[in-house]
């Protein structure tokens, strides 16, 4: 794995970035293991469910990042699928877990996205926002290739679950933004809820939905406790933040009232 980068500028930054993900994610092995994890395999489904729910008319969905399995099934959806990511390898495996019904395209998100604006009817992205220098740049590149009232689905790791709040409190640092932990050499840009919402109104968004995979607390052996009742009454301390968004014309700019939190 890529050592921390320090004293660089942003492009050098960005490009460090790239590299460790590379490194880390050229083959899908390590991605491989999120699709039978009980933790990963409710996040997928929470978002392809919203996905599959929301899209609107029959133009096709992208899948951003999709590694060796698409989050959603093909059949499910109007129109057709296109898989991307970065890895030749992961594309491929893809492609044979779609039974060949998703269209595979490798690109680099972080370097903009060969698609024309409002091709897509919808964009489904997991655990990719989290890895990139400008999570912003990325967003406004999914809302120029979504069509006026494209469905953004996205899921990234919540850097205030409960357990990470009292942390906090405590004084201590979590994972999320400890420069010592190799967590933080990958994911460079934590969220919260409350973040991620602005986020995604900064780059032309309407929040919609918020939900999460687990409530959960790591006991002192190790072994995790976990709820998915209370991720449903308080997705904002899960584990994982799975959200739904609407293609505007316009950066959204409104308060919260616009947004619903459903589980």
């Amino acid at each position: 794995m890529a050592e921390p980068l320090t004293g660089a500028s942003s492009g050098g930054a960005q490009a460090h970035g790239r590299h460790a993900n590379r490194r880390s994610y050229h083959d899908g092995v390590l991605v491989n293991g999120y699709v039978d994890d009980p933790y990963h395999r409710v996040r997928r489904a929470v978002a392809a469910r919203l996905m599959v729910d929301d899209v609107l008319g029959g133009g096709p969905v992208l899948e951003l990042g999709c590694g060796p399995c698409s989050m959603v099934d093909p059949a499910e959806l109007p129109g057709p699928l296109v898989v991307a990511d970065m890895a030749e390898a992961a594309l491929g495996a893809a492609r044979r877990a779609a039974a060949g019904r998703a269209l595979p395209v490798c690109l680099d998100a972080t370097r903009g996205l060969p698609f024309r604006a409002g091709s897509f009817a919808g964009l489904l992205t997991g655990e990719l926002i989290e890895h990139v220098f400008d999570p912003v740049a990325l967003l406004r590149e999914c809302h120029r290739v979504l069509a006026p009232g494209g469905l953004l689905v996205l899921t990234t790791p919540n850097l205030a679950t409960v357990q990470d709040r009292l942390t906090f409190l405590a004084g201590r640092a979590p994972r999320q933004v400890d420069p010592l932990h190799p967590y933080l050499w990958l994911h460079i840009r934590p969220f919260t809820a409350s973040l991620l919402r602005r986020v995604l109104r900064r780059a032309g968004f309407a929040p919609l939905a918020l939900r999460s995979n687990h409530v959960g607390w790591r006991l002192p052996g190790g072994r995790w406790v976990t709820s998915r009742l209370l991720a449903r009454v308080a997705p904002g301390l899960g584990g994982s933040l799975i959200c739904a968004a609407r293609r505007l014309g316009e950066p959204y700019s409104s308060q919260d009232a616009g947004f619903r939190n459903n589980a």
